[in-house]
């Protein structure tokens, strides 16, 4: 499936910001399964310097310095990418979960793609033993990992209330655990805190998940929005496979990936600093619209709809 994606970022500020600095993860990243076409990120007002780099967890980064004073920064990242990502045929035929984290402690690379990554607690996802026993109930000693995974991801999809609004991107998974309620970043932080208490390596996904419409229903322009989800190395012939908690799905072609690191501060789309005074408002909005799509009905940018899936 060929996409063409648009990522708007618009903030708009009470007094003019004089400087502001920024490190952006907007390119939608290469990788076996995904393959990016075209990509260019349009910012307004035009950066004094901007410099493009490999992160350490080979994600793309663009740094900016904006020189020229303004009241609204706009961000438009445009990427056309194809997603061919294998499906899984048989889950029970992938390795024991035992086996998986015995080799994973036994890895010696350090690369951005490496198991030994994302086997330890960060700040955002510590180990919490409550958490950790919540996963072990899935998996049962020499289970298959994507069989005993699959589980995890379709308990919490079960057990917790989708609600946005009730937690932010700084609250505990202790805490939404707790509350037994949150956004597509709560499962995923709750899942890592699980994979890792296991001594499983698992890492945090950022990018987007196609809406699909209701039957009969066309679909809208603007209808998509930024998605968090988990993935998990498998085992050394398996690799690393996407698991969506948010809809107990494994990842498949809806899911477009930009980055993937230890936590969210790995891998927030945007993030820096700038000099100002008052307040400020943040807008974004996504497409993801599939190139041969025929039945799409223009809307709004950034227009809302709900359907099947959660964000």
């Amino acid at each position: 499936m060929i996409y063409r994606v648009r990522h708007r970022t618009t903030y708009s500020y009470d007094a003019p910001v004089t400087f502001a600095r920024c490190i952006l993860r907007l390119t939608p990243k290469s990788s076996p399964g995904q393959a990016l076409y075209e990509h260019r990120i349009v910012v307004t007002p035009t950066p004094a310097q901007a410099l493009q780099r490999t992160g350490p967890f080979d994600e793309s980064l663009l740094a900016l310095i904006i020189e020229e004073p303004h009241l609204e920064l706009v961000i438009d990242a445009i990427s056309r990418v194809e997603v061919s990502t294998p499906l899984i045929e048989d889950p029970a035929e992938s390795p024991a979960w035992d086996r998986v984290r015995d080799q994973s402690f036994a890895s010696a690379a350090l690369g951005g793609a490496s198991p030994a990554s994302y086997l330890y607690p960060t700040q955002r996802t510590p180990l919490l033993p409550a958490i950790t026993e919540y996963g072990r109930i899935s998996f049962a000693p020499g289970r298959s990992i994507i069989e005993a995974t699959a589980e995890l991801m379709s308990r919490i999809r079960a057990d917790f209330i989708y609600e946005p609004g009730v937690t932010s991107v700084f609250t505990p998974p202790g805490e939404a655990f707790a509350a037994r309620r949150g956004v597509c970043q709560d499962f995923a932080n709750i899942m890592i805190c699980a994979m890792r208490g296991l001594g499983l390596p698992a890492s945090y996904v950022s990018g987007y998940l196609r809406t699909v419409p209701p039957p009969g229903r066309p679909r809208l322009e603007g209808a998509d929005a930024t998605h968090a989800w988990v993935s998990v190395w498998c085992g050394q012939d398996q690799g690393w496979v996407g698991f969506d908690p948010t809809n107990a799905l494994l990842v498949g072609h809806d899911h477009i990936t930009l980055a993937a690191g230890r936590d969210y501060g790995d891998v927030a789309p945007i993030e820096g600093v700038m000099l100002a005074s008052g307040a400020q408002a943040l807008k974004v909005e996504v497409d993801v619209l599939p190139e041969e799509d025929s039945s799409i009905v223009r809307a709004p940018f950034g227009a809302a709809q709900r359907a099947g899936l959660r964000r």
